[in-house]
């Protein structure tokens, strides 16, 4: 369907217009015409889907229409809460793109960064407030923001909140918003603890579910290479010499394994940068900046940093360490089929990774191809390894405490034995006496 159809005012057709977007996504289609009346929303959709857009327009015409109506200065009306800083200056940008000629203030705040330009933009007055949960809640125990004006409030990606541990900072940030409003929310999975918070929160809301989390985007083609973990870097390094990959985000469980991964790259020749938590705001801000305008070919991440990691074109997603999550495969290769584009997802898999790959196979319902013509092929070990285990673990294990208790087993023996022979001795004196 196109926008012009969804009874969307001309300020926003025509910034929708002036970025190239003439037709919908199927949650934009479905969402946008019930949020427009004012109903609650329940939307499960993974990562690329254009939910931002099927959120913002609707927040952006309400509040268009309600701000001829105002006086005085601007009060938060409208609260996007995002799990990372990332995702929250992702959907910031999007209402400023959105609402350009509807003279509407929007403010993103996160941690990481000082406060003050924050506070005081606060202090100037906002319409609409982009955050992540522990800024906010400081911010709103220092007086820096009230939420009693709230009309719109929509939770982001609520799992991976879930998953940071942001469920509580949540739950207290809802006390602060008035009980009649509009609330929309986002989640690309459902366990148990998000449908209830949804439950809690949402007054008999529309349920728009698109492509389920399970099923992963038909036109990204996947490939896995079975390789051991040793040869994992060389084998990185051996694909992204070619020149076909034009753009790759690289995925580490860890981020130390981030950092190992680049230095490694770089010593290779191959330009690369990390994001990941323990960088600062500003470095992150400036990694994800220079992958995006290509002056870097390689972004290097994890899973937390990697949302709202939002790349026109990403030619390639390679899972250097495979998931533990199953579902979390699906949110990674889905960095490079956004907005109908293709892509490649390449996986590498060791020995012991093997499990984790069946979880990813059954969940999509679908065999991964297996790539075995490359230069670091898997070597078997395994029965290597349980011989060399059973061999050592028949061997008492050596360790500080062993060698202590050794030790004063030994003295031990020796004072008895030194004791016997003086009682023995002292023994026959007295007889000779």
């Amino acid at each position: 369907m196109l926008f012009e159809n969804l009874n969307i005012i001309k300020p926003i057709q025509r910034a929708l217009t002036t970025e190239g977007y003439t037709e919908a996504t199927p949650i934009q289609e479905k969402a946008i015409p019930s949020l427009l009346k004012g109903m609650d929303l329940l939307g499960c959709a993974q990562t690329g889907t254009g939910k931002t857009a099927a959120f913002a327009i609707p927040i952006l015409q309400g509040l268009s229409s309600e701000q001829r109506n105002l006086k005085g200065s601007r009060q938060i009306q409208a609260l996007i809460l995002a799990p990372t800083r990332e995702l929250a200056i992702q959907i910031a940008d999007s209402f400023e793109t959105y609402g350009k000629h509807l003279g509407l203030r929007t403010l993103v705040i996160y941690g990481g960064v000082s406060q003050h330009p924050q506070t005081k933009s606060l202090n100037r007055g906002i319409d609409i407030l982009v955050a992540t949960p522990g800024r906010l809640l400081d911010l709103i125990n220092q007086k820096f923001v009230r939420l009693n004006s709230i009309k719109y409030f929509v939770l982001d990606e609520a799992d991976m909140m879930l998953d940071m541990g942001m469920i509580h900072d949540v739950r207290r940030i809802i006390k602060y918003i008035p009980a009649v409003r509009q609330t929309m929310f986002f989640s690309a999975t459902m366990p148990a603890e998000i449908a209830k918070l949804a439950d809690q929160i949402l007054k008999e809301p529309v349920k728009v579910e698109i492509t389920p989390v399970s099923s992963t985007v038909d036109i990204i083609e996947q490939a896995v290479y079975y390789v051991n973990k040793s040869n994992k870097v060389q084998l990185l390094i051996h694909l992204l010499k070619s020149k076909a990959i034009v753009s790759a985000l690289v995925f580490s469980r860890t981020k130390h394994g981030a950092d190992k991964i680049v230095k490694s790259l770089e010593k290779a020749g191959l330009q690369a940068q990390a994001i990941h938590g323990n960088k600062s705001q500003n470095a992150r801000q400036l990694a994800l900046n220079n992958f995006k305008e290509r002056k870097t070919r390689i972004l290097v991440a994890t899973d937390i940093a990697a949302r709202g990691i939002d790349v026109e074109e990403l030619s390639h997603v390679i899972n250097f360490d495979l998931p533990e999550v199953p579902e979390t495969y699906v949110h990674r290769i889905g960095r490079t089929g956004r907005a109908g584009l293709g892509g490649i997802a390449i996986s590498f898999c060791a020995q012991e990774e093997k499990n984790l790959l069946k979880e990813i196979q059954k969940l999509i319902s679908k065999s991964v191809p297996v790539v075995e013509d490359h230069p670091f092929p898997l070597v078997e070990t395994l029965n290597e390894s349980k011989e060399v285990f059973t061999r050592k673990s028949s061997a008492p294990k050596t360790t500080p405490a062993n060698n202590r208790r050794n030790k004063e087993a030994s003295f031990a023996k020796k004072s008895a034995a030194k004791n016997s022979k003086s009682r023995y001795y002292t023994k026959n004196k007295r007889k000779d006496n």
